[in-house]
């Protein structure tokens, strides 16, 4: 399967270099396109079998997946440039733009064929993302192939459309919220009297183990917690101390804050 990714910005070219460090897609059958050519040759300097041109047509003509990674604002206009120059009958149009369901694809380039509509998040570039899958018009098999994509960079989900957006605020903008926790969580390293650079591999690696954690089966955060809270111990006072300044309260409300609105 021959992928075309239209946008070579954070998240197109995070698409871009995890499907090229995989096993299911080889580089030299990704193209990305993108209007000017310094993201691009970024790109090919690091995996040099990637397809660069900045024709956006001239990009999908060879494809069997096409995916748009270009903000919201621009879909339109690459819509109206690609919408005659593609073959529904064989090529699969994905949407990675937040807020873009697949009514509006479907309105945008007014033909049949199957859409889907994307959401990972950056660390796709390192093979560590979560990313949601809705689809429509598709079959089982497409379905199967792009599970069989994008799980093994990290993991992927078909989901209702409506479970998207709240997707996205969990495991996409989850991303900046886990890494302030590390930045708040380095501060303190620091003032307990480490150096930067140590604390934050510490805090780094301390949430590769908590992860590791809850990855075995049937395990719970809360269960996990429960290990390492000891009777009037330090771990306690500790979450006991973040609790009172608002941890979990805090936590919920930025997720809840960040879900788009119903228009």
């Amino acid at each position: 399967m021959k992928f075309s990714i239209i946008g070579a910005g954070n998240m197109g070219g995070a698409l871009a270099l995890g499907l090229a460090r995989g096993q299911q897609v080889n580089p030299s059958d990704i193209t990305v396109s993108n209007p000017s050519l310094p993201k691009l040759q970024a790109l090919q300097a690091v995996v040099p079998d990637i397809r660069i041109t900045t024709d956006n047509v001239q990009c999908i003509q060879q494809a069997d997946v096409i995916v748009l990674a270009v903000k919201p604002w621009k879909l339109a206009e690459v819509a109206g440039q690609l919408r005659e120059h593609i073959d529904y009958s064989r090529q699969t149009i994905c949407s990675m733009v937040g807020g873009v369901g697949l009514n509006d694809l479907e309105s945008l380039f007014s033909r049949g064929g199957a859409y889907y509509y994307l959401i990972p998040n950056t660390a796709i570039a390192t093979g560590e993302s979560m990313t949601f899958i809705a689809s429509r018009g598709s079959t089982p098999q497409m379905d199967g192939f792009l599970l069989g994509v994008l799980r093994p960079l990290g993991d992927a989900m078909l989901v209702e459309e409506r479970l998207m957006n709240p997707g996205m605020v969990l495991a996409s903008c989850g991303i900046a919220y886990a890494l302030r926790y590390v930045r708040a969580a380095t501060e303190g390293g620091v003032q307990l009297g480490f150096r930067a650079s140590e604390a934050q591999h510490i805090v780094a690696q301390t949430l590769r183990g908590a992860a590791s954690l809850l990855e075995r089966e049937g395990a719970h955060a809360e269960a996990e917690i429960d290990k390492v809270t000891t009777p009037g111990g330090l771990t306690i006072r500790g979450l006991n101390a973040m609790e009172e300044a608002g941890f979990t309260k805090a936590v919920i409300s930025g997720l809840l804050a960040a879900l788009p609105q119903k228009k």
